[in-house]
């Protein structure tokens, strides 16, 4: 199940009420991938640099000599046109060779960049773990930097920061990653952390949430340290951990980590022995080399309080968390959610149920613009605006609803730019002709 849903498989839902209002963005292609050496499939959102490129990963495309999965991948920066009207130009960053090159392969997650214009992402396979699937050696994953290079028009200097080994430490990284003030990286592995064994029949242990260190000298080591391994559910109990967690990781001020699981957590209408996720915290210790303490704030039970995640959480200014989940609800196809956290509990509020399509894509994670209305991407760029009163409705806007090929199809994670200008990915779609269904694209949209 789980191999499916980060490779071959693409599924999701769209935002519904009893009518949605619609609003209309336009929309641009800023560029539609070919499937060759420019890359397929966009893993993620995008992200900018000062300089107002877009930098981001695809899962397939680059090269072709990667396995178990043929699929090795790219980073790819695209830059906007010197004068109006002139199409972006893609500049692809880095392919990855595989395994037989030590290198990774397959990234299942966005990049992120730091101050100094350094990019930073995962690769589900490759490295130098020893990880076999489906009896082929195709290492268990990479944690990666990316450098810009000391002159113009040089090459980006590729760093593998840490392979996974694929026991304990954890096995295929998936998500963005995200730092903390100390320039720590924070991330999810799907699988591997020594605990669990009702996860997946291909893959062992139920996965981890993971830290990696900087190197204290100039040169050394990052260092990795699991802060959590999950156990998911035992056969012999109807609660349980959370199993298989997202990646994107939030923190708060004082360090703890905030995220999803797709299962674990509650027995529920089928996934039986599984379970239908979780929304967790883990506390940071209170001393050095202490314990971190994880919390389940919720196990969801396919009710009308939801099932299955596919992405983390956010915070809003306020301190509340918000999601979504693509199954419960009054329509069984999921529901989008907010946590508030009083008198020492977190309460869970259903802002919105959601309705399957005949065209669905996974929403993507949510995203705040500055006066407090949520953005998703679904078969549509969705809005929802809270209401205007205490304990009033949240409302829903289509704001632009995409059309697949030669438009995008399967859109991803959003970003605003400029002018609350909307920036993203489609996992399909676009004018590539070498993907059944398009090899995806990277547009904008607008009022």
């Amino acid at each position: 199940m789980t191999l499916n849903r980060n490779i071959f498989v693409w599924l999701g839902i769209v935002l519904a009420t009893g009518s949605i209002a619609e609003a209309s963005w336009k929309e641009k292609l800023l560029y539609s991938f070919q499937g060759g050496t420019d890359g397929a499939y966009p893993a993620g959102g995008v992200v900018f640099d000062k300089q107002g490129n877009l930098n981001g990963a695809t899962q397939q495309g680059g090269g072709t000599n990667c396995s178990p999965v043929a699929a090795c991948g790219t980073i790819y920066q695209l830059v906007p046109p010197a004068k109006k009207g002139d199409p972006w130009t893609e500049n692809v960053l880095h392919v990855f060779q595989g395994k037989e090159h030590n290198d990774g392969e397959f990234p299942s997650g966005g990049v992120i960049a730091d101050a100094s214009g350094n990019i930073y992402g995962t690769s589900s396979y490759g490295g130098t773990g020893g990880c076999v699937l489906l009896g082929i050696k195709g290492g268990c994953g990479t944690v990666f930097e990316l450098s810009p290079p000391q002159t113009k028009g040089g090459k980006w200097n590729y760093t593998i920061l840490y392979s996974f080994k694929g026991g304990k430490d954890g096995y295929l990284p998936l998500g963005d990653l995200v730092f903390d003030s100390a320039g720590n990286l924070y991330g999810a592995t799907d699988f591997g952390g020594g605990k669990g064994t009702t996860c997946d029949p291909y893959y062992q242990y139920c996965g981890t949430v993971f830290r990696l260190s900087p190197p204290k000298t100039k040169g050394g080591k990052w260092t990795e340290e699991v802060l959590h391994s999950f156990a998911g559910m035992s056969n012999s109990h109807q609660n349980g951990d959370g199993a298989n967690p997202n990646g994107a990781l939030v923190l708060d001020n004082e360090g703890n980590i905030y995220g999803t699981t797709s299962i674990g957590g509650h027995d529920c209408p089928g996934f039986v022995g599984v379970g239908c996720g979780t929304v967790f915290e883990l506390n940071a210790p209170t001393k050095n080399g202490g314990k971190w303490a994880e919390k389940i704030l919720h196990r969801f039970t396919r009710g009308k309080d939801g099932g299955g995640l596919d992405h983390g959480v956010i915070f809003d200014a306020k301190g509340a968390l918000y999601g979504t989940t693509s199954l419960g609800g009054t329509q069984d196809s999921g529901v989008v959610f907010r946590f508030t956290h009083r008198s020492g509990r977190w309460n869970e509020t259903i802002l919105h149920n959601l309705q399957g399509t005949k065209d669905q894509s996974n929403v993507s994670d949510l995203v705040f613009d500055s006066i407090g209305n949520l953005y998703c991407a679904s078969g549509a760029i969705l809005r929802l605006k809270p209401p205007q009163e205490k304990g009033g409705k949240w409302t829903v806007e289509a704001l632009y609803e995409f059309r697949g090929p030669p438009d995008g199809r399967s859109p991803s994670d959003l970003t605003f730019g400029k002018a609350s200008t909307l920036y993203g990915t489609t996992t399909w779609g676009g004018a590539g002709q070498n993907c059944q269904g398009g090899c995806g694209t990277v547009f904008q949209a607008s009022p």
